[in-house]
């Protein structure tokens, strides 16, 4: 199916299918009618994450109401990706960038990790939430991550087993050298993802210890460059998919 990449696409937090109503919030009303200059019975894409993307229009329905009906189906509903981004949280405004990036770069899981040289400890997560969306909204994206709560890196590795099974944590250790991360992730066994991107200041000594003691740990270098955080985020997630994930074959 040939996607549109030339419409406006909405997310909405509502069930869809034929004919379904959806009465739009004050942000929405705003973006749609006031900064786009939409009107009546102008079409629309529109998804929730869980019924597809369905072709819609939009419908005055009251002083400063508006509503979009959906009409057919564009594309069916895909899974969330099984791709698990790990990551020490940001300053806001860089954060703000690397979910948006993440998102872009086909993470299905994005999950704080503190560690010793974190600069935030507290998360905004309804904000990680809409720049989620925003980014699923621009890219065609039909499935939304997960987006789970901070936790220690400690409390993280400690349970891994247990909770993720055989998924394999891919750690970009910035003391990693020499090693070409594509060798090194082409010697892997197939098996679901993680990558973890540490904080500004790196990882501390026994933080890199506990990694690699874990067998369920791979490390790899993103080259001779130090990368800031947000940087580092899209590296590694470009590596991982080009070498093991869906962009392997022209997968899309």
């Amino acid at each position: 199916m040939i996607r549109d990449f030339a419409s406006t696409r909405l997310f909405l937090d509502a069930p869809l299918a034929e004919d379904a109503a959806v009465d739009l919030d004050a942000r929405q009303v705003n973006y749609l009618v006031n900064v786009l200059r939409m009107t009546d019975g102008d079409a629309v894409l529109v998804f929730n994450g869980a019924d597809g993307e369905w072709r819609a229009r939009l419908s005055a329905a009251g002083r400063k109401a508006w509503q979009v009906v959906a009409g057919e189906q564009t594309r069916p509903q895909t899974p969330r990706p099984d791709l698990h981004y790990l990551f020490a949280p940001l300053k806001q405004a860089r954060l703000d960038y690397m979910v948006e990036k993440a998102v872009e770069m086909g993470a299905g899981s994005l999950r704080p990790v503190i560690t010793r040289h974190t600069q935030v400890t507290r998360v905004n997560l309804e904000r990680m939430r809409a720049n989620a969306i925003e980014a699923a909204e621009q890219c065609g994206i039909l499935a939304l991550p997960e987006i789970d709560a901070p936790a220690s890196l400690a409390d993280i590795i400690g349970g891994w087993q247990k909770a993720e099974g055989g998924r394999r944590l891919i750690f970009c250790d910035e003391g990693e050298e020499g090693a070409d991360p594509v060798a090194v992730l082409s010697a892997l066994p197939p098996s679901p993802l993680a990558v973890l991107i540490g904080p500004e200041g790196g990882f501390a000594e026994d933080e890199r210890a506990l990694l690699r003691s874990r067998p369920f740990v791979t490390a790899i270098s993103l080259g001779p460059r130090i990368l800031r955080a947000d940087t580092a985020a899209v590296a590694a997630l470009a590596v991982v998919q080009a070498v093991l994930g869906d962009w392997r074959g022209g997968a899309s």
